[in-house]
C-alpha cells in the first residue's frame, strides 16, 4: 500500500511533518505558519516552512481537508519527521474562530445588580490637629561626566533574531577571511561593444530563445575563457594538495531579502548565450522565491557577484569557500576616456577579482582579469577564440 512520506494516517486526522531537507542538513527552524487553524487546504499546499542555514523548505499538506491544530510554534527547532500540524480530512472536530460577542444592550446593563453601598466616610480631623510632615530635601539629579557616552535610551531599539541563513552567511563569510591571504586586483572596462551588441540583437534573441539577452551572459563567457587560459584560479587548496577542476561550475551570487544565496551554473564551459541567461534567470526566480533547493547551490568552482544592479562604484568581494577566486561587478558609469586620441565619453565599469595568494600569483590574476576586460570590450575574440 502507497502512502505518502512524512505523513502520518489516523483515520480522518493526518499529520503534516517536516520533510526531508537534504543530506548535510539535520534540523532547520519553523519560521512561519501559511494557514491558521480552520483553512482549507488541498494536497501539497504549503502550510509552513522551515529555514535552513542554506534554504527555505516548505511543510505540505500530505491530504486534501481542514487544518485542525497546529502542535508546533513558530521559532521551534525542528528535524525531519517532526509534526507540525494535524489536518481533518473532513473537516470535522476543527475549532472555528468565534467572533467576539456583542457588547451588552443599555436594558442589560440597567438589569444588573448595583452592590450596596458603603457607609459614609467619617469627618476629615479639625486642621489643627494636622501635622504636615517636613518636605524631604529635594537630592539634585547626578551630572553626567563629560567623558560618558550618551547611549539612546532602550525604548527605541530593537532586538531581533538573526536567520539561520543570515548567521551561516556570517560564519562562512568571517571562515573566509580567516583562512585565506585575500588579495584584490582591479581593472576597468570598456563596455560600448558589449551593450551595443545587446541593444542590436536583443529583439531577435528574445523572439527566439524566449529570454531577454542581459550583460551577465557576457561576462560569464569571459569568465570562463580566463579560467580555462588561468587554471590555477579554478583549483583550490586541500590539505597539501592542489585540486585542479576540469570542469566549470560559476555561481552567481543573488541577494535577497532572507540573506545572499549562490546559485551554480553546472558545466557553463558548454553552453553559449541562451543557455546561460535561460538558466540565471530560473535561479533567479527561484532564489528570490525561497524554492532554491540544496544542489542547485552546492559546489561552485569560481564565483561572480554584481553589486553595480545596487549601484556600487567599486568593491572587494569576499571568497566563497571553498573556491579560491570571486569577480565583482559594478555599475556602469559614463567616463571621458581616450580613444584614438580624443577624448570621448564611454560607459565604463571597475572589476574587481579577489584571490587566495597562497595559491595563486599576482601574474595569473592580473592575466585572468586582463582577460576578462579584452572579451568584453570585444565579444568577437570569443569566436575566433584569441
Amino acid at each position: 500500500m502507497w502512502s505518502r512520506s512524512f505523513s502520518s494516517d489516523s483515520g480522518d486526522l493526518v499529520d503534516a511533518v517536516v520533510p526531508f531537507m537534504g543530506e548535510s542538513i539535520s534540523d532547520g527552524t519553523l519560521a512561519v505558519f501559511l494557514k491558521k487553524p480552520g483553512d482549507r487546504v488541498e494536497i501539497d499546499e504549503p502550510i509552513a516552512q522551515i529555514e535552513t542555514d542554506k534554504v527555505t523548505i516548505d511543510v505540505a499538506s500530505p491530504e486534501a481537508g481542514v487544518i485542525q491544530e497546529f502542535v508546533a510554534k513558530e521559532g521551534d527547532t525542528v528535524e525531519p519527521g517532526t509534526k507540525v500540524a494535524i489536518i481533518s480530512k473532513s473537516g470535522e472536530g476543527v475549532t472555528t474562530h468565534v467572533a467576539p460577542s456583542e457588547p451588552p444592550t443599555q436594558e442589560a446593563a440597567a438589569k444588573v445588580e448595583k452592590p450596596p453601598s458603603s457607609p459614609p466616610p467619617p469627618p476629615p480631623p479639625p486642621q489643627s490637629e494636622i501635622q504636615p510632615p517636613k518636605a524631604a530635601p529635594k537630592q539634585p539629579s547626578p551630572k553626567p561626566s563629560a567623558t560618558e557616552p550618551q547611549l539612546p535610551p532602550k525604548d527605541r531599539e530593537r532586538r531581533v533574531p538573526m536567520t539561520r541563513l543570515r548567521k551561516r552567511v556570517a560564519t562562512r563569510l568571517k571562515d573566509s577571511q580567516n583562512t585565506f591571504a585575500l588579495l584584490t586586483t582591479f581593472n576597468e572596462v570598456d563596455m560600448t561593444n558589449l551593450m551595443k551588441l545587446r541593444s542590436e540583437y536583443k529583439d531577435a534573441f528574445l523572439e527566439k530563445h524566449g529570454v531577454k539577452l542581459g550583460l551577465m551572459s557576457g561576462f560569464v563567457k569571459a569568465a570562463v575563457s580566463g579560467l580555462q587560459n588561468q587554471p590555477i584560479i579554478n583549483a583550490v587548496i586541500d590539505g597539501d594538495d592542489i585540486i585542479y577542476r576540469d570542469y566549470i561550475d560559476i555561481s552567481i551570487a543573488v541577494g535577497t531579502p532572507k540573506g545572499l544565496v549562490v546559485p551554480v551554473i553546472r558545466d557553463a564551459e558548454k553552453m553559449n548565450f541562451a543557455e546561460i541567461e535561460k538558466t540565471i534567470n530560473t535561479l533567479a526566480k527561484k532564489a528570490n522565491s525561497g524554492s532554491l533547493s540544496i544542489d542547485e547551490m552546492a559546489g561552485g568552482s569560481f564565483t561572480i557577484s554584481n553589486g553595480g544592479v545596487y549601484g556600487s562604484l567599486l568593491s572587494t568581494p569576499i571568497i566563497n569557500p571553498p573556491q579560491s577566486a570571486i569577480l565583482g561587478m559594478h555599475s556602469i558609469v559614463n567616463k571621458p576616456m581616450v580613444v584614438g586620441g580624443e577624448i570621448q565619453a564611454r560607459p565604463m565599469m571597475y572589476v574587481a577579482l579577489t584571490y587566495d595568494h597562497r595559491l595563486i600569483d599576482g601574474r595569473e590574476a592580473v592575466f585572468f582579469l586582463r582577460r576578462i576586460k579584452d572579451v568584453v570590450e570585444d565579444p568577437r575574440r570569443l569566436l575566433l577564440d584569441i
